[in-house]
């Protein structure tokens, strides 16, 4: 506006000339238009900062207002579409500096107007005020009768169809077959299932993350009790034991950062990675047998060969297909250890994000396994896949028969590494000595019977606040009871929280102490929701429940708690910046169980945490500290 306003003072003497009224008219109502349309989002912004979030009584009037701002988007788009009418009208002869800043305030006008209603679009929850309706009042009702039965019925399959096609939009670009149709199905019912009975926006959700953060930030600077001190002193056999898979996990960890290829290599190696791939391209490569998948320019396996050192005669099988439930992976000989390792590939594309998200459950049925249970639905069938790839093509045989000696290891980074695990699983009957490193996997992988079936040859390795290990659905709906507790609780603006918040992230500081309702009320009290936190459920869910009474036998079926494979080495910051921006880090490890895991703790650092080059840098960090303590 400010701009447009200085352009029609500048040229206002400068109109008098074939069809300059038009654009005169043009800037002058547009000049209003906008004048209307920022005081509409003024009176928005000051109504939105009224009140809490679970007291929206000083926001009542909010509605009027959107609607007033909804009702100018008709004159601002037509004015956009006479704008360029006008613009392109060839009987105007004016000067050409006046038709160039006239273009850019049309060209300006329809970018805001694109960008809305794409955001529209993306926001929009087409069933609105008829959920809350349904969920609120419906559930309370007898469901024995059909209508009222019927009538949930159709809302949740309607908030299904919503949510398939945002999935399908957002994954328009790659290739669909009957897979992905089965997946957009799955996916949109987990979402379905997770978002129906809340009540929260977006940056409703942000706030309780900010509000959570600090809340833990005061719970962990409290000073801890001497038995909980005490529990985590381990034997020096334990110790021992810990130093030397810390050492295997730090040599492994380059196998499994190797199978992410060239998009790794260069994130790692800005400045020099496309320089040495330039080189490589045009080398050698094995046997195109060897290689399935496309890799042109030869960029994968060049950067393969450069994170591993090894050869190319060490390699026995590449694969780079990827599909929705088929990932890529390499097998190889490690002369250094002895081994012959298959490392698989973690998330990396649109259709390893819908395998993560497969999330239903499913039993793994094994042969002399007394130990079956269940297990990620989309994570086992990626293991299946790579499973008859190794028996059924004979790789593993030809690798066995060209190093018969050698041991076999299994390892994977986040997706990769819950693969390895159900992978490995599979393959203990026939490789009684078989080892499997998984790096950051996902936390909702097996069932309490698998994972303990796993610690005979397993090792997990997680490194501080990671989100993606600590990832299950009961987990989740933990973190979304906390959300709605804590925010339904703060008597701050949302706005405060927000501001200070993102100061408390980026600066540091204190944890601000926000008055909430739950102040001064006893223990009895805060195991009953309050009124407040009610508003902001629209139901409540089985697994809400199930969360309130702290068992976690009652969560829901289709979602059942599921644990981290094998054991489990927790490494952790042992002094450094809380900040992101943090170079001093210096790191420690412990053996850990999966109770440490059972719940979503937020920091600045837990997808970073996540990410392999941080693993890698982490076990290389302590692998070179045991190094040097051995010197010594």
């Amino acid at each position: 506006w400010i701009g447009i306003l200085v352009l029609y003072t500048v040229h206002k003497g400068q109109f008098n000339c074939p069809g300059g009224g038009l654009l005169h008219s043009y800037l002058l109502v547009l000049i209003l238009l906008l004048a209307s349309i920022i005081c509409a989002l003024s009176a928005l912004v000051y109504i939105s900062m009224q009140g809490t979030i679970s007291n929206p009584g000083p926001r009542k009037s909010l509605p009027k207002v959107l609607y007033t701002r909804l009702l100018l988007y008709f004159p601002e788009f037509i004015w956009a579409v006479l704008g360029a009418v006008w613009v392109s009208d060839s009987s105007v002869h004016c000067e050409k500096t006046v038709i160039n800043a006239i273009i850019w305030t049309v060209i300006a006008s329809w970018v805001i107007i694109i960008f809305t209603i794409i955001g529209v679009v993306i926001v929009f929850d087409p069933l609105g005020g008829k959920k809350t309706l349904c969920l609120a009042d419906g559930v309370s009702r007898n469901l024995e009768s059909s209508q009222s039965g019927q009538l949930l019925y159709n809302v949740k399959s309607s908030a299904t169809r919503v949510w398939e096609k945002r999935i399908r939009l957002l994954c328009c670009c790659i290739v669909q077959d009957d897979d992905h149709r089965v997946a957009f199905t799955s996916i949109a019912e987990l979402f379905r299932t997770y978002f129906s009975d809340t009540d929260l926006v977006p940056s409703d959700i942000a706030a309780g993350l900010i509000l959570l953060h600090q809340e833990q930030d005061k719970m962990e600077s409290c000073p801890k009790e001497p038995e909980e001190v005490l529990c985590h002193s381990p034997s020096s056999l334990v110790t021992d034991d810990l130093d030397v898979e810390l050492e295997n996990a730090a040599h492994y960890m380059l196998f499994a950062a190797a199978a992410y290829g060239w998009p790794y290599y260069i994130y790692t190696n800005p400045f020099t990675a496309l320089c040495k791939l330039k080189g490589d391209c045009c080398g050698n490569r094995p046997t195109d047998s060897d290689i399935t998948g496309s890799d042109r320019h030869n960029f994968h396996f060049g950067s393969i060969l450069n994170i591993t050192g090894l050869q190319y005669r060490d390699f026995i099988h590449i694969s780079f297909h990827n599909k929705i439930y088929e990932i890529p992976f390499f097998v190889a000989l490690d002369h250094k250890k002895e081994a012959i390792v298959v490392a698989v590939r973690g998330t990396l594309s649109f259709e390893d994000i819908l395998t993560d998200l497969s999330a239903d459950c499913e039993d793994l049925t094994l042969e002399d396994v007394l130990e079956n249970g269940f297990v990620h639905k989309g994570i086992t069938q990626a293991a299946t896949y790579i499973y008859r790839k190794l028996i059924n093509d004979g790789i593993l045989n030809q690798a066995f028969t060209v190093a018969p000696e050698y041991k076999l290891v299994v390892v994977g980074h986040s997706l990769g590494g819950g693969t390895a695990s159900i992978l490995a699983i599979m393959l203990r009957n026939s490789f009684p000595t078989l080892k499997c490193y998984a790096f950051s996997p996902p936390g909702g992988l097996l069932s309490k019977s698998l994972a303990d079936y796993t610690k005979h040859f397993i090792v997990s390795v997680i490194v501080g606040k990671d989100l993606v290990a600590r990832l299950s659905m009961p987990n989740m709906e933990d973190l979304k009871r906390r959300i709605v507790r804590i925010v339904a609780n703060c008597n701050r603006p949302k706005y405060q929280i927000l501001l200070r918040g993102c100061w408390y992230e980026v600066f540091g500081g204190d944890p601000d102490d926000f008055p909430t309702e739950l102040d001064g009320r006893n223990q009895e009290a805060l195991s009953q929701p309050l009124l407040a936190e009610e508003s902001l459920m629209v139901h409540r869910s089985p697994s809400y429940n199930a969360l309130e009474d702290d068992t976690h036998q009652n969560s829901p079926p289709q979602y059942p708690r599921l644990y981290l494979p094998g054991k489990i080495i927790h490494v952790v910051e042992e002094s450094s910046s809380r900040r992101l921006c943090s170079s001093d880090i210096k790191y420690t490890a412990r053996w850990s169980n999966e109770t440490v895991f059972s719940s979503i703790l937020i920091s600045p650092k837990m997808i970073t945490d996540h990410m392999p080059d941080v693993v890698l840098k982490a076990l290389n960090s302590l692998s070179q500290e045991h190094g040097e303590c051995l010197s010594c």
